[in-house]
């Protein structure tokens, strides 16, 4: 019975210690890369033995909360920056001006400013190696949380190990308007976008179009999903899908590529009704090119956008396009991400949420139905 007093003794002697230290490091008192005091000074500071010491030290280590480097000494880890509640979250956009992000960025405002947290606005610009350096960046600040568009998310996703030391350090993120596909588990809100695809091109099926060619950006999810649609309505109707009446373009080219292109297939004489846009900013483009070419809009050729975003009503003709609810999709986020900081998954266990498509119709279509 004395022998089990004795271990009980150490036992409580060693836990006892790890979590005086703990509570250093959790209070911010030891902050991320401060060194610790060495083995010696600890058994000296709080009278007990290096054995001691060493137990308690191995806890924390293993926990995360602190690393060991041979012949320099033992420090807090980065995990001590995410151990307490900072209320700051981190918002990371491919573009800040963006026609789209303002709104998405008010809705997440408006929910997070309620709840008492800040937001850090981070911008990849749509490059992936911008985006790696925004998550180094931001794994070395206090933040709790994080929602997140990823650049370029039709291609691999080549540094998974900054998201796992996201998910090392228990911060949670939320995907919008794409997703890695090695990622497809984790929690994002989009929009239906092969819905929406889909939609705009059986309505102009539904008008008498044939010949319709389509506009999409090969690099991200959005447009690779906007082509299934487009694709499953062909279909269904009955009509071929041509892969040389799709024309494709990249973040890199698109302000030029769309354009160019569709001007040379009209001046080639290219059989063409209509044109499905990727977004309202290349159908803008595009009626531009199909202008210069000599034919109109929508007279000769029918153009669609998407996004319903302001361009949409501002252009000289006034767009048929697929709503985009920015702020709503902007708040849907917010409340996900403060359900995973507050419970450790989304209200009613929805990780996955697809936002239904609108389609909106104006002036830039116009019926072929005389031509059938």
């Amino acid at each position: 019975m004395p022998m089990l007093e004795e271990e009980n003794t150490k036992k409580l002697k060693y836990y006892k210690l790890m979590e005086e230290l703990k509570e250093q490091i959790v209070s911010g008192k030891l902050q991320a890369g401060d060194k610790l005091p060495s083995e010696n000074e600890l058994s000296r500071a709080y009278g007990v033995s290096r054995q001691t010491v060493r137990k308690a030290l191995l806890i924390l280590e293993n926990a995360g909360y602190i690393y060991a480097e041979h012949g320099r000494g033992t420090f807090c880890s980065e995990l001590v920056r995410h151990t307490r509640t900072s209320k700051n979250i981190a918002v990371v956009t491919t573009y800040l001006s963006d026609y789209i992000f303002p709104r998405v960025i008010q809705g997440i405002d408006h929910v997070m400013t309620e709840a008492g947290y800040s937001i850090l606005l981070k911008n990849t610009k749509n490059s992936r190696r911008l985006e790696a350096r925004c998550l180094e960046e931001l794994l070395k600040k206090d933040i709790d949380g994080l929602i997140i568009e990823p650049s370029k998310s039709q291609i691999y996703c080549r540094h998974m190990n900054l998201y796992q030391k996201l998910d090392e350090f228990q911060i949670p993120y939320v995907f919008i308007q794409g997703c890695f596909r090695q990622m497809e588990d984790k929690p994002q809100i989009l929009m239906d976008d092969c819905k929406g695809g889909y939609l705009i091109t059986k309505y102009l099926i539904g008008l008498g179009h044939r010949e319709i060619l389509g506009v999409f950006k090969a690099d991200d999810t959005q447009g690779q999903n906007r082509h299934k649609g487009y694709v499953r309505a062909l279909q269904e109707a009955g009509l071929s899908y041509d892969p040389d009446h799709v024309v494709w373009f990249y973040t890199e080219d698109r302000a030029i590529h769309p354009y160019e292109r569709i001007r040379q297939m009209a001046e080639a004489g290219e059989r063409m009704d209509a044109v499905v846009c990727y977004n309202d900013q290349i159908a803008v483009e595009v009626i531009r090119a199909l202008t210069e070419a000599g034919r109109s809009v929508p007279d000769d050729v029918s153009v669609t956008g998407y996004d319903n975003s302001f361009i949409a009503e501002s252009s000289a003709v006034k767009l048929t396009t697929i709503a985009h609810p920015q702020e709503k999709l902007g708040e849907m986020a917010a409340e996900m991400l403060l359900s995973l900081m507050r419970d450790g998954q989304p209200a009613g266990g929805n990780d996955r949420i697809l936002i239904e498509p609108e389609l909106v119709i104006r002036d830039s279509c116009k019926s072929r139905k005389n031509n059938l």
